[in-house]
């Protein structure tokens, strides 16, 4: 974790201003680019919290529909001069075939939706990515738990107070990946990606973020084939409408600290 944060400084001033100002150590989240290439040419550049180079890159190029299976890899790695800050994925002649039309677009939605209203958006993404049809049922009881249970994944959090977090799970609630980032995104990434690359990602049923839902975590969730979606924050009305459109469930924790469901809470259940 030491190339995810460095030590600084900062002026702590009291809220009642007693005692004066005073200079103290502090840990901040570090962010640094990280260059995708596919096939040798840049692709997207992305702030990042440095670490889980790999898998981060692996799981960005699923969500965004680059490639379907780990078998669609034929070579991913870091830079030549061993730059973590730049990695390369080589796609198969077939894959690369048949998506030549889709890389030639510069990217799924999330590169091209600048000036697209919320409705083509959402006819964009349903065109691309198939409702799920995944019939998991989890206790309602155990989602809050999921999120109660969260912290104890986020210890880059714990010391910079400046990152964002997901966990993903299985139907039983085993925690099978997390992770962290200065970018919401990337911790959904970099924990997809890992079980993407370990052929384990069909295992997944579960997501949980620290931040609000938008329309690209939802997004990248159906990508990965996750249909339940628990964060700590609200969703917008843009996530909500495409989750709906999908059939994947959002859930948020309530002020009573129970839950608020949006859609598809069938697979939400009291016991």
């Amino acid at each position: 974790m030491s190339a995810s944060f460095s030590s600084g400084f900062a002026l702590h001033i009291p809220k009642d201003d007693a005692g004066g100002y005073r200079k103290i150590p502090i840990n901040l989240a570090g962010e640094e680019p990280l260059s995708i290439r596919i096939d040798g040419v840049p692709y997207s550049i992305v702030m990042r919290t440095p670490g889980d180079e790999i898998p981060h890159a692996a799981g960005f190029c699923l969500t965004e529909g680059i490639v379907d299976a780990p078998e669609d890899i034929a070579s991913l790695a870091c830079c030549d001069t061993g730059d973590t800050n730049v990695v390369t994925l080589t796609l198969t002649a077939e894959r690369r075939e048949k998506i030549a039309g889709y890389l030639n677009r510069r990217g799924f939605i999330s590169q091209t939706s600048c000036g697209l209203c919320g409705k083509e958006l959402i006819q964009d993404i349903t065109a691309a990515v198939s409702p799920l049809t995944d019939t998991t049922r989890i206790r309602a009881a155990d989602a809050i738990a999921f999120l109660d249970q969260f912290s104890d994944h986020q210890p880059l959090r714990k010391i910079t107070r400046a990152t964002h977090a997901s966990m993903v799970m299985d139907a039983t609630g085993a925690v099978l990946s997390s992770a962290e980032d200065v970018g919401r995104h990337n911790t959904v990434d970099k924990a997809v990606g890992a079980l993407f690359l370990d052929h384990r990602l069909h295992t997944a049923r579960v997501l949980v973020l620290s931040s609000r839902i938008s329309y690209e975590l939802v997004q990248k969730s159906a990508r990965a084939d996750i249909s339940v979606i628990l964060a700590v924050s609200r969703p917008t009305a843009l996530a909500v409408a495409l989750a709906t459109r999908l059939n994947i469930t959002l859930a948020c924790l309530a002020p009573d600290r129970g839950l608020y469901v949006y859609c598809a809470g069938q697979r939400l259940t009291e016991v």
